[in-house]
Parts: C-alpha cells; sequence; structure tokens
C-alpha cells in the first residue's frame, strides 16, 4: 500500500513537472498492481500529450470496456481520431458519449466539453482543416483539471496493461508473393511483407507497389510439374517496408516478400503520425507547450523525443538518430530513445543496429513490451523465425490479450509458413478486434494454404467488407481465385484494384501473371510494361516479360529485358533464382532465334544444347560453372537484326487457318477440370497442332506397316512382336557450338528423331521415342521458360537419379493441384508397406516394419504425422508397375516419400529418379507396348472404322500410356505429352475424343497410382471410350509439317490470335 501511495505521489511530481513519459512508466507500474479504470484513462492522457494518439485510442477502448459511461474516454479518444484525421470516426465517439451524457449521471464540466467538441465537429464537416483537439483548452489542462488523479471510478480488476510510454505512432500495416506475390509463394505462393506504417490525416504517403508471392507467394514461381504458385512463395527472410496501406487503426505484422535477404524499404514521402497543428489556435499552443518545455530538462528530453518520434515518421532517419543520440549520451538507457532509435535503423536497413538497441532497451526496462515486438519484427526481418516468435511471444506475456501482438506473430507464423500457428494468431486476434480487416485477409490466406477454401473466401470477403478499398485484400483475393483456377474472378478482383487505385504497380504485375497463365502473352506483355514503367526495377515484371517476348518471338525485347534482370542489384535469393533462370532463357532465347528460318525439324534442344546446360537450368544452379564449361550463344545474327519473326511466317493461308481451327478444338481436350489448372489456350493450340501432327506421321508409319504385314509370313509372337535389329541413323547436329548448345565437333550427332532401320527389310520405321519426341518439342517451343528435356540426355549427373518431384503437402501447406489425390496416395503407401513389410531411408537403407506390431498401426495411420511417427524417420517406399513385355517382371513404379519439415511439417510427395538401369527397363517395356499397338493396328484392322474391331488399338494405346506416365522421362511436362500423344495416337486409329476429362480426374495420377496396366485401362475407359468418335475427317487436314515448315512459322501460330 505505502509503495501505490509512494508512486502516485511521484505520479503528480512527474504531471506537474510535465514528465510525460515517466509518468506513463509509473503508471505502467500501478495498473500492473490494480487495473483502476481511472489510471487508464490518466495513461490515455499521458500518451496525448506526447501524440501518441495510437496508444491514446488503445487506452480508452479498454477503459471504456469497463465502463461505457466514462465522458473522459470519449473525449480522449474522439481528440486522438481528430489528430490522425479520421474526423468522421471523432464524431461518432463523441456523439455516442454525448448519449450518454444525456441518459446517465456525468460530470457536467466534462458533459459541456464533450458538447463543445460536438458542436465544433459538426459545424466544421468532414471537410474542415481546424483540429478540435487543439481548440478546445482541455489538452493543455493541467493534470488535475483533466482528472488526473480522480479515483472516483471502481478500480475493476483487468488484464495487465503494462505498455512501455513512449511507443512510436510507427506500427505494421499489411502489404503485400510470389506471390504473389507470397509471392506465393511459389506458388507460391503465399505475398508476405513486413513494414512499419506509418500514417498521417488518416492517409499513406509514399504508396509502395509491392505486393508479391508464393510460395510460396508474387514472385513468379515454377514448381515441379509444371506448377506454378504464387502463394506463399517459399523463402527465409522478409521484408521491413512502408507499404499500401489504409487509415486502419489496427497495427499489421511481418510480412515476407519471400525472400532470404532482409530488406527494410522506406519511401522519403513516408508522413508523420503526429499531427501538424494549422490553426492560429494550434501554433498558440505549440508556442505554449515549447516556452514551457524549456525550464525543466525532463520536459526538454520529452520535447526531443516527441520530435525524434517525428523525425521516424517523416522519413528523415538520419536526423531522427542524432536526436535519440542526444537523449542517450545524457542517459544512455532511456528505452524510449532506444526503441526510437532503433526503429530509424531498422527503417535504414540496419536490422543489427536496430535488434542491438531493441535488446539494450529491454536491459534497461525488461517490462518494454514494445521492445520485445520491434525485436520480434527486425528479427523476422533477418529470417530469425525461432527468436521473432520467441519475442513476440514475450511481448504477450505483458498485453495477454493484445489484438495487436497476436497479429504481429499471426503473420510471421504465416510468413514462416507456420500456417496452423498462424491461423490460431489470427483466429484470436479477430476475436478481440472484429475490425482488424489485415488480420482477416491474413487469415484468408492461412487457410486457404491448408486448403480450408471456403473459410478462407469468407476471410478474404470479410476483410473487404470492413475496407472495400483495401488493396491488399483484394490482392489476397485475386492470388486466392488463381490458385484455384478461377481465372473470371481472379480479374474481376484485379479490375477493382485498378479501380481504386490505377497506379498500383502490383496489380498489373498480377494481371500479366495471371493471362500468362491463360496462354495471352500479348495482352500479358501490355500490362507487365504498365507495371513496369510504375517499378522498372522490378525482377518479376521483367523475367516474365522477357519470357512472354521469348515465347511469341520477338527475341530481341527479349533478350533486352533478360539483360535488364541480369543488370539488377537484389536483396533476396529468390530473386536471384529468377536472376539466375534469366541467363538460361537468354541463351535459349538466342538458340531458337537462330533456328526461326530453319525447317522446325532442326529445333532440337535435347540434341543441341549441352548435357551440363540443360541439368543446371532444370535445377536452377548459379551459372558460373556454365560459363566457364560451356560456349556462349552468340548475339542475334546480323539476319536477325530486327531480333523477330518474319511477316511471312504471320501470314495466314487457308491451309495454316484450317489447321488452327481444328487443333484449337482437338487442344482442349488436354485441360484437366481441377483446382489450380488454368485452361491456357496457347498450350491447347500447341497439344491440337502436336496431335495432329502425330496422327499423320504415325499414319504414314502405319500404312508402311501394314503393306509389309500383307506380304510377310506373319511370323509373330504372342504379341504379335517380330525380332527386328534395330540401330540409329544419327542426323547431324545443325547448331555450330554456342551457349549451351554442344562444343563437340560437327562429326557429333543429334537423335531427336531416333529413327530406326530394320536390316532385312531395309525401310525406316517410327520408334515410340519418335513418336514422343514430336510432342515433346511442341511443348518446349510452347513455353520457352519452362525447362522440359529428356532426362537421358542430361550430364553425368543422370546416373545419381535426377528425376521428378510433385509434392501433396508441403510444410503444412496442401499444394492445391495434387493434394486431392493425397488420400489415394497415402492408402497406396500403407498398401505397399503392408506387403513389403519394410520402407527404406533416405540412405536408402532397409528399415524393417514387420515386429512390435507397426504393420497394423501403419494400416491405421490416417495423416503423415501419424506414419512418421510409427516409422521414426525420413523415408520412401515405391509403387509397383507390372511388366507386359516380361511375365511376371515387376517395375519399381514411382516412389513416395515422406520427408519431415520443420516443427510441425512435412513434404509428402511423389519422385521418380530416372537412373540408367530403370530407364532400360522402361524403355524396354516401352518398346515392347509400342510394338503391340503397331501389330494390333498395322494387322486386319488397318483403317477399319468399326468402333467394336478396335478395341485392342484402343486398350494398347492405354497401357504404353500407362507406362509412359509412371516412366516419367521428362524434367518437366511428362503429364501433358502423355496425354496429347494419346489424342493424337487414337487420330491415327481413326477415334477421336470429343469428350472432356471428367471433373477432379487427373490421367497421370491414375496410372501411377495403379500397379497394373490393365486395371488403369478399366479404369480410364469408362469415361474415355464412350467419347470416342469414329472419324477419318482428320486425314483432310493439311500436312503439319509442311504447312508450319520453319520453327518461326510454328512460334507465329501459337502466337496469333484473333482478340490480341
Amino acid at each position: 500500500m505505502s509503495s501505490a501511495i509512494s508512486e502516485r505521489v511521484e505520479l503528480a511530481k512527474l504531471c506537474s513537472s510535465r514528465d510525460w513519459s515517466k509518468a506513463i512508466r509509473v503508471l505502467d507500474s500501478l495498473l500492473s498492481q490494480s487495473c483502476a479504470i481511472q489510471d487508464i484513462c490518466n495513461r490515455a492522457f499521458c500518451y496525448s500529450q506526447l501524440e501518441l494518439h495510437k496508444h491514446v485510442i488503445k487506452d480508452c477502448d479498454k477503459a471504456l470496456q469497463l465502463d461505457p459511461t466514462l465522458l473522459q474516454a470519449y473525449i480522449l479518444k474522439g481528440r486522438a481520431f481528430a489528430a490522425l484525421g479520421r474526423k468522421e470516426d471523432a464524431l461518432l465517439v463523441w456523439e455516442q458519449g454525448y448519449e450518454y451524457a444525456l441518459h446517465h449521471s456525468a460530470d457536467l464540466k466534462q458533459f459541456l466539453e464533450l458538447e463543445d467538441l460536438l458542436s465544433v465537429a459538426k459545424q466544421n464537416g468532414s471537410n474542415s482543416h481546424e483540429n478540435p483537439s487543439m481548440e478546445s483548452s482541455g489538452s493543455s489542462l493541467p493534470a488535475t483539471e483533466a482528472g488526473l488523479f480522480t479515483s472516483s471510478k471502481s478500480r475493476d480488476t483487468c488484464g495487465d496493461h503494462n505498455k512501455l510510454s513512449g511507443e512510436f505512432e510507427l506500427y505494421s500495416e499489411s502489404g503485400d508473393s510470389s506471390a504473389i506475390p507470397r509471392k506465393s509463394n511459389d506458388k507460391f505462393t503465399i505475398w508476405n511483407e513486413s513494414s512499419y506504417k506509418v500514417r498521417k490525416n488518416g492517409k499513406l504517403d509514399g504508396q509502395s507497389n509491392g505486393i508479391c508471392n508464393g510460395q510460396p507467394n508474387g514472385t513468379y514461381n515454377s514448381q515441379p510439374n509444371g506448377t506454378y504458385n504464387n502463394l506463399n512463395k517459399s523463402g527465409d527472410g522478409s521484408e521491413l517496408c512502408n507499404e499500401l496501406s489504409d487509415t486502419s487503426n489496427k497495427p499489421s505484422g511481418i510480412f515476407n516478400k519471400s525472400s532470404n535477404i532482409s530488406e527494410i524499404c522506406s519511401n522519403s514521402s513516408d508522413k508523420s503520425l503526429v499531427s501538424n497543428a494549422s490553426s492560429d489556435q494550434d501554433k498558440k499552443n505549440k508556442t505554449f507547450s515549447v516556452n514551457r518545455i524549456s525550464k525543466t530538462k525532463s520536459i526538454s528530453v520529452d520535447f526531443r523525443l516527441s520530435r525524434g518520434i517525428a523525425q521516424v515518421n517523416e522519413g528523415k532517419y538520419a536526423h531522427a538518430i542524432s536526436i535519440f543520440n542526444q537523449i542517450l549520451n545524457e542517459d544512455p538507457t532511456y528505452p524510449e530513445a532506444l526503441i526510437g532509435r532503433g526503429t530509424a535503423y531498422a527503417f535504414q536497413r540496419e536490422l543489427d543496429a536496430a535488434i542491438a538497441d531493441f535488446t539494450r532497451a529491454i536491459q534497461s526496462h525488461p517490462s518494454a513490451g514494445e521492445a520485445w515486438k520491434r525485436r520480434g519484427q527486425a528479427r523476422a526481418a533477418l529470417g530469425e523465425s525461432v527468436q521473432a516468435i520467441e519475442d513476440l511471444t514475450k511481448a504477450l506475456e505483458f498485453e495477454p490479450n493484445s489484438a495487436d501482438i497476436l497479429h504481429e506473430r499471426g503473420i510471421v507464423n504465416f510468413k514462416f509458413k507456420d500456417f496452423d500457428a498462424a491461423i490460431e494468431d489470427l483466429s484470436a486476434c479477430v476475436k478481440l478486434d472484429k475490425d482488424n480487416k489485415s488480420a482477416y485477409t491474413y487469415l484468408g490466406s492461412a487457410l486457404s494454404s491448408i486448403g480450408a477454401y471456403g473459410r478462407a473466401e469468407e476471410a478474404h470477403m470479410k476483410s473487404i467488407k470492413l475496407d472495400p478499398n483495401f488493396l491488399e485484400a483484394w490482392a489476397h483475393l485475386t492470388q486466392f481465385y488463381q490458385d484455384l483456377a478461377n481465372s473470371e474472378k481472379a480479374l474481376e478482383c484485379l479490375q477493382k484494384v485498378l479501380q481504386i487505385d490505377g497506379r498500383f504497380a502490383k496489380a498489373y504485375y498480377l494481371r500479366g501473371l495471371l493471362l500468362h497463365g491463360l496462354g495471352e502473352h500479348r495482352n500479358a506483355i501490355k500490362d507487365l510494361s504498365a507495371g513496369l514503367n510504375l517499378d522498372n526495377s522490378n525482377i518479376e515484371c521483367l523475367y516474365l516479360r522477357a519470357s512472354c517476348h521469348h515465347a511469341i518471338g520477338e527475341y530481341r525485347e527479349a533478350v533486352k529485358d533478360y539483360d535488364a534482370a541480369l543488370d539488377l542489384e537484389l536483396d533476396s535469393m529468390e530473386k536471384f533464382v529468377l536472376q539466375c533462370l534469366a541467363f538460361y532463357q537468354k541463351e535459349i532465347a538466342l538458340y531458337t532465334a537462330s533456328k526461326i528460318t530453319s525447317d522446325f525439324c532442326w529445333f532440337d534442344i535435347d540434341g543441341d544444347i549441352d548435357p551440363l546446360f540443360k541439368e543446371y537450368w532444370c535445377k536452377r544452379l548459379h551459372p558460373k560453372d556454365v560459363c566457364e564449361k560451356v560456349y556462349r550463344q552468340p548475339p542475334l545474327r546480323d539476319s536477325l537484326r530486327k531480333g523477330r519473326l518474319r511477316k511471312q511466317d504471320f501470314a495466314l493461308s487457308k491451309q495454316k487457318a484450317a489447321l488452327i481451327q481444328a487443333a484449337d478444338s482437338i487442344g482442349k481436350k488436354i485441360q484437366y477440370n481441377c483446382p489450380g489448372f488454368l485452361p491456357n489456350r496457347r498450350q491447347h493450340r500447341m497439344a491440337g497442332l502436336a496431335a495432329i501432327e502425330i496422327a499423320q506421321k504415325v499414319s504414314k508409319a502405319w500404312r508402311s506397316l501394314q503393306a509389309e504385314w500383307k506380304h510377310s509370313n506373319k511370323s509373330t509372337s504372342k504379341y504379335g512382336k517380330k525380332a527386328r535389329r534395330k540401330e540409329k541413323i544419327n542426323i547431324p547436329s545443325q547448331n555450330r557450338g554456342g551457349a549451351g548448345c554442344s562444343t563437340s565437333c560437327s562429326s557429333e550427332t543429334s537423335t531427336s528423331y531416333g529413327i530406326t532401320e530394320d536390316k532385312s527389310s531395309g525401310r525406316s520405321m517410327m520408334s515410340w521415342h519418335d513418336v514422343y519426341s514430336l510432342a515433346v518439342k511442341w511443348r518446349q517451343i510452347s513455353e520457352p521458360c519452362d525447362p522440359v528435356v529428356w532426362v537421358n540426355k542430361l550430364s553425368e549427373e543422370f546416373n545419381s537419379g535426377f528425376g521428378s518431384h510433385t509434392p501433396l503437402i508441403l510444410g503444412q501447406a496442401k499444394v492445391v493441384r495434387y493434394f486431392p489425390n493425397f488420400q489415394r496416395t497415402l492408402d497406396v503407401a500403407k498398401a505397399v508397406i503392408k506387403e513389403k513389410m519394410h520402407v527404406y531411408n533416405k540412405g536408402d537403407n532397409f528399415i524393417d516394419l514387420s515386429k512390435d506390431g507397426k504393420l497394423q498401426d501403419i494400416m491405421n495411420a490416417e495423416s503423415c504425422s501419424d506414419l512418421y511417427r510409427l516409422v521414426g524417420e525420413d523415408f520412401w517406399v515405391a509403387t509397383r508397375c507390372n511388366s507386359t513385355a516380361f511375365e511376371g517382371r515387376r517395375l519399381e513404379g514411382t516412389r513416395i516419400t515422406l520427408v519431415k519439415m520443420g516443427e510441425h511439417g512435412f513434404d509428402f510427395a511423389i519422385r521418380t529418379p530416372c537412373t540408367p538401369s530403370r530407364w532400360d527397363e522402361f524403355e524396354a517395356e516401352m518398346t515392347a507396348a509400342w510394338e503391340a499397338l503397331c501389330n494390333a493396328y498395322c494387322g486386319e484392322t488397318h483403317g477399319s472404322v468399326d468402333f467394336t474391331v478396335l478395341e485392342n488399338v484402343r486398350d494398347a494405346i492405354l497401357r504404353m500410356t500407362y507406362y509412359w506416365y509412371n516412366f516419367m522421362p521428362l524434367s518437366r511436362g511428362s503429364a501433358a505429352v502423355g496425354f496429347v500423344v494419346l489424342l493424337g495416337l487414337f487420330l491415327a486409329a481413326n477415334m477421336e475424343f470429343v469428350g472432356s476429362i471428367p471433373e477432379g480426374l487427373q490421367v497421370d495420377w491414375e496410372a501411377i497410382l495403379n500397379f497394373d496396366p490393365n486395371s488403369f485401362v478399366d479404369s480410364v475407359k469408362s469415361w474415355l471410350y464412350p467419347s470416342l468418335k469414329v472419324t477419318t475427317s482428320w486425314k483432310d487436314y493439311p500436312d503439319v509439317a509442311s504447312t508450319f515448315e520453319t520453327t518461326g512459322s510454328v512460334v507465329a501460330a501459337l502466337s496469333s490470335y484473333s482478340d490480341c
């Protein structure tokens, strides 16, 4: 009791000397012992004297929760809103207080003051530049007149309101890639950026245009097997930056741009939260305050502290630091000055110095919750996720029900992909603060990451309902819809963003990314160019625009953008990865440019490009070794000065028009009707043209075989196979060295067609590899930023098992494209374990699971966590693939892997290692399947249009497709290539698929998760065969190879649309 009395005596002295920051510390101590409503109001008043309006509002809200009739709280809260320029909010608060005063017993003096404030506010209206809080004499009243020591109110008990004085009105506000952005992503995702937010008069100046991904987040991130992920772009760092925000009084948190090098961005135009008085009365009050401040040292400290805060808020960080230095020279442990200087350092990207100051503030004043919070933010910016969470958790000990800190920690958890923890924190935040629009939109992104799409959309919409002009929420909702492949809604959101702010650069990037995903490259270039006009150093925009120019044959523009991306100084590892890709893509662009006047058959990335280059390209490795060991592509030849396609390439003849029309109809049949798969009309046209060319070339080969069959003795094996001796007829490569190109001499050969010769007959025939190579080449030219290559054409690393990796779960994130296959994959993994009674660890060592009842427990496992707990370490199992060529043989199908990621996450994926031994086994299987198909069609059934007669042909096509999907011989793109060839083979056999793939079904996964080709055939033919139409109309199509003879004409065909 005596301690409390002495503290109140000290409080009286401090207030009399106007030492407001120390008075706040005393009030913190008193409130930690017993929470009196009047003390909360007293602290709000002290905050108001330091112009820390955010804290005034928070304390007034606490007081009004305990006593809704407290007029002093209404008065102070309204003044704080007014000082922030939020006139309508101020008026609303004062009206609420006035209504309470009319119907309840109230202090008449305060009632009259409130009446005066209301009168002035209504008279000035929303356009007034007067500050009601300054017009009233209340702001400069002696402490006793303001009710500072009145204790007539009850000492209701409440939570710990301990709060460090002198806190900045700088605080985090949402704004994020990429994803994307979280970006990303990467998926994306998801976009995350950390930002200390600065507001003046309720508005943000110096808007940043940096919303990004993904794996996530906004960064354009190419994921395994062709997944584009902008949500939640994976990364280990963050940014603290001044970002576009609205006038919400809610602090927001740290969020990253999926990088592992922190960046603290700030704009010189950032404005102070400290309201600058403009009226004569304001000037009088300021002058009066300064005159009185000069009389005592303590008031001088507070004045300098206030000016330091103002300088930080105005972006004058060096000046602010000099002011704080003066204070710290007098008192090196002054916590408010340490926090202020630390914040200024943070804005200057000097994170280590910032953390040092926050640490000293904590050492000086361990209960300084703000110091713990800010150090947590800075540590998050450095990628120190564990320490950041620890600091923010410590800050919560001082304010257990702080929506602000829950918001901060929730976004840090989201940034570091602990989505479950993020959801817990952000859900708790919105329960305490139902108007926190930023918390709602990040809650939506976290929910989306774990696959709770309905709740995610609801959270995003709640954020927008709170503020229809909240750009970040619209951007997050855009990414949400794009991830689900709902392009219509995504475009609607982006249109809304640009209506709100037509200079929001990230919106143009996001729309460019979406249009690119839809195959509208020319329109994408327009939006990406608009974004670069607003932010010319955005590497995501530059790289994506370069890729678009590259795809449509504008090679000079592509090379220019790739070079610009390479010249940028970057601040994150993810952006550096894009820079590495820009190097490889530039070389591929130069290679393609050298081929545009040559026949398309000479476009041969697999045969011409150096294996080391291709491997580094696929793995996105630093190109240093490539530069040293591989020749660089020469610049654009003089004949290609314009660096673009010729006019004749775009000339649309009747033959070209007919083929394009047919291709568009046939190609769209490859579309998966599943979340995450955007309908890409460029890819559809590619698929159609490839399928028609395959049909034409296979039909020609089959005619030759059928003619031979007629004159043979029909000596066949069980599957109608003839023993043939084959050898490669090698075609010399036309590429003359160069970057990425083979460094060998002209005697080295390319085998892109793998043409074989039967020496017994002296005739040439197609191999299965020739058939699939046609589709691979079309896939390579259609989207050049995807490294689609044959795995066996990579470097010696092929021997160590390079292969595809397709995750269903990554950390805690459920991969939108592939997670629908999770339950079946888990069941298959358990079935394999039950059969084999063992698994293999990451060192390929045997783990016995046959003892202690583990097998039964494994059969009951329902999640990755259950399975991992029972096995005890990272492991893999391989599905089996029953052979058709060799009776009784079982091939290794796909590996299902489970790897621990962090505390609570897993990488649950399918992987396909393409070792030489496995390659040889599947090549033999593909050869047998192809010969079985040829013999099934080239006998008596050749040319038949009887659907029943063609049953064996249909089954043979599906069996070969089954082995292709389990083989997965490409670095990426195997799924699309497999279905394109299927369509082409059906056409060659006079059957056209006129239906569509059923909703939710992915054909490659049907093959991967079936152990036997006949099971796959049975599962697919139930929906495929009823949609097959017997037809020979395709034979009337012009020849693809001669109609689109050159590489340039092929690129033009893929890039020409009537509405572009």
